[in-house]
């Protein structure tokens, strides 16, 4: 334990003109106490460690010495090319092996490219959930994403539509879309690939043997047919509306895009009231009142009756609130 730590002292001065025992003491998560004790180690090891005496001392190397202790390791280059997704790394256990890694790419680089990490960091920031949310990670994230990395079964729990249910799965991708965690896994008693949501997991077991991945496996491109399969699936009804201008290029930011877009390319010519009339298949009745609904009155729904009937109903109840 102390071994790593020495060896990331160092590597933090070496990034760095200087460092107050504040500050180690902070990234070393260790008092000001233990520094001093490990800055006098390295001294006495070798390693040509300076402390600066006064209020606006601190630590540095001299000498222009460098520590050839810079070779990642595999976790840490691997979670280095996730360095963007700061959360991400935290839900799934990696945030100490990135840190390592940036540490390592700093130490190595040339004293006027050593910024780079902090300038990067003020420049771009991934913020991935939607707004007003506050997605909580699952529980269970840490240990299927141990099993992705490792190639390992794993034996899982998962609530169901109906019951709970246990599979072995083999574990080939994480995906975090809108802040929700997804697990493409294949099946391992029947071969085929499927997506579970990692919060929906009650248990697992991720001490499974080692599973022989297939490399012609493309997760971004698997999810990208799951995704748009699972778009088109819960669309299992159909509205005739007619839209104004203003409603047809209003659509798309109310109901599925690629739906909207499709109805939008098989619509007729606009009608004598420059109005164009459009059948969208939707989710249900009830999604389809909560989507048009955004686009007021540059909307009339056509079909079904029952639907219409509700808008007219909501319309009725606008005028008498607002007196007209």
């Amino acid at each position: 334990m102390r071994a790593a730590r020495l060896i990331k002292m160092v590597l933090l001065l070496q990034s760095r003109p200087s460092m107050t025992a504040a500050e180690l003491a902070r990234e070393l998560e260790v008092s000001e106490r233990t520094v001093t004790r490990d800055a006098q180690a390295l001294s006495e090891a070798g390693v040509p460690v300076y402390a600066d005496r006064g209020r606006a001392g601190g630590y540095r190397l001299i000498g222009g010495y460098r520590t050839r202790l810079t070779g990642l390791a595999r976790s840490e280059a691997e979670a280095l090319f996730l360095s963007g997704v700061p959360g991400a790394l935290r839900e799934m256990g990696l945030e100490d092996a990135a840190s390592a890694a940036r540490l390592k790419v700093s130490a190595a680089l040339l004293p006027s490219l050593r910024d780079a990490s902090r300038t990067a960091a003020q420049r771009f920031h991934l913020d991935a959930p939607n707004w007003f949310t506050q997605p909580e990670a699952p529980a269970l994230l840490p240990a299927v994403a141990n099993a992705v990395w490792d190639d390992r079964r794993i034996t899982a729990r998962y609530r169901g539509r109906d019951a709970e249910v246990e599979r072995t799965l083999e574990p080939y991708g994480l995906v975090l879309k809108a802040g929700v965690w997804y697990l493409c896994a294949r099946v391992a008693e029947r071969g085929t690939y499927r997506v579970y949501r990692i919060d929906r997991f009650t248990a697992v077991d991720g001490d499974g043997e080692r599973f022989e991945r297939d490399e012609e496996f493309d997760l971004p491109a698997f999810w990208d047919e799951r995704a748009e399969q699972f778009a088109r699936s819960i669309l299992r009804a159909e509205v005739v509306v007619r839209l104004s201008d203003a409603g047809v290029r209003g659509l798309p930011y109310v109901v599925d895009p690629a739906s909207a877009r499709e109805a939008l390319a098989a619509a007729g010519s606009p009608d004598a009231d420059g109005w164009v009339t459009v059948t969208l298949p939707v989710e249900s009745e009830e999604v389809a009142h909560s989507q048009l609904a955004g686009l007021g009155p540059e909307v009339e729904v056509l079909a079904p009756p029952r639907l219409r009937e509700r808008f007219a109903g909501d319309a009725a109840r606008l005028a008498a609130l607002y007196g007209t």
